[in-house]
């Protein structure tokens, strides 16, 4: 049975990156580009384990990782995802109206004062 991230330590979390971020690496060079997005997301998940969500408030917005020019407003935190609305440079909203989005924190980064 497999071990959940929430039950990792730092240290063993520190070690699926690596073992992950190597697969990630040999599935890009052998073209296997689905396999590659796969590890991609798993080590964000585990990335996101590794970070104190207390460091992340609702009603703030920041910068989302690999996305220029998007930002994230967190509405709610619930363990390691924030839940809240996408917006561009120009602050229009890109998620859907009336609904949320979930991220894990690993994704977001620069806290941003205004849009």
């Amino acid at each position: 049975m497999e071990t959940r991230y929430s039950d990792y330590t730092i240290e063993q979390l520190r070690e699926e990156v690596a073992e992950l971020t190597e697969k990630a690496r040999k599935a890009e060079q052998m073209g296997m580009v689905n396999e590659y997005a796969v590890y991609e997301r798993k080590i964000v998940m585990a990335k996101a384990y590794m970070m104190d969500p207390k460091d992340f408030e609702p009603n703030e917005i920041y910068e989302i990782l690999g996305a220029p020019g998007s930002y994230f407003k967190i509405d709610y935190m619930n363990g390691v995802f924030a839940w809240g609305i996408r917006s561009n440079k120009r602050g229009e909203k890109a998620t859907v109206e009336g609904e949320q989005e979930a991220l894990p924190i690993s994704m977001l980064g620069d806290y941003i004062t205004e849009v």
